[in-house]
């Protein structure tokens, strides 16, 4: 093991778990330099698996024996450690099973390349819950969705607490974005869905939306289930450009479920 004891909370090599904002991990002016962070044993394994490139370690010292395999795994990355205490006043919070790990951001398909052999795809717009994403990519890799695409305004899906959330999931899944910039969705999104010959279902409470169930919707061979923000839902001028809007029938007075219950529900629903 690679061990370098903390000595110094205010040691730079550790600043990307203390003092980097997501912003600056996610690096968009140099994304070749991008880091996220994993957290807990299970997330990295699984981040691990899907070809991630580890950077360094933080555990605690007291989950050096148990974590040993990890640690290998990682290769002769350092592994910071130190006391629960010292790695708590460092990260602020209390970290799920004592390990972090400082990754290399993958660099994305484009959505040409991430839908060549899709069929069914779930577009989440300016989802802004780290919560509520993770669990939709949770969701959406056990109910086999073929992808997941996140418009400009969504929030990101390798924020630690989304990855956490999704179980390590988000690696097994794949995934991009669907534009850089706001002014990229939903219009030209739209478009470049529409000419990879995709037919659009927007999830909204509307006077003319049908019912999941629907026969012709559960029919279609390409379909993308967009899903929207929390509140709010989905832009008038989304909804506007789709080929379908679909409800989910509720019960007992019930408008509506969270982004997330819907979206299981959805993927339950439509990628049998």
């Amino acid at each position: 093991m690679n061990l370098v004891e903390i000595t110094s909370l205010d040691s730079p090599e550790l600043d990307a778990y203390a003092r980097l904002t997501e912003a600056q991990l996610r690096n968009r002016l140099e994304p070749d330099k991008g880091i996220f962070i994993a957290e807990s044993p299970k997330v990295i394994a699984r981040a691990l698996d899907a070809g991630m490139q580890p950077l360094s370690l933080l555990m605690a010292r007291s989950h050096l024996e148990e974590c040993a395999g990890l640690i290998a795994a990682c290769g002769d990355v350092p592994v910071y450690t130190g006391d629960d205490a010292i790695l708590e006043d460092l990260t602020g919070f209390q970290l799920t099973r004592g390990v972090l790990c400082a990754m290399r951001r993958p660099q994305l398909p484009t959505v040409e390349e991430l839908l060549a052999d899709a069929r069914r795809v779930a577009v989440l717009e300016g989802i802004v819950d780290h919560t509520n994403v993770g669990a939709m990519f949770r969701s959406a890799a056990a109910l086999d969705v073929d992808a997941v695409l996140v418009t400009p305004t969504c929030c990101d899906p390798l924020y630690r607490r989304a990855v956490r959330v999704s179980m390590g999931t988000v690696f097994q899944i794949p995934w991009t974005r669907i534009g850089e910039e706001a002014a990229d969705w939903p219009d030209a999104g739209m478009k470049l869905l529409h000419d990879l010959g995709f037919k659009t279902a927007a999830l909204a409470l509307c006077d003319d939306s049908v019912p999941l169930d629907d026969v012709a919707l559960n029919a279609e061979e390409r379909l993308s289930m967009i899903f929207g923000t929390e509140g709010d839902g989905l832009a008038a001028a989304t909804i506007a450009q789709c080929d379908y809007t679909v409800r989910i029938p509720m019960a007992h007075g019930v408008d509506s479920l969270n982004v997330a219950a819907a979206s299981a529900v959805t993927f339950w629903q439509l990628c049998r």
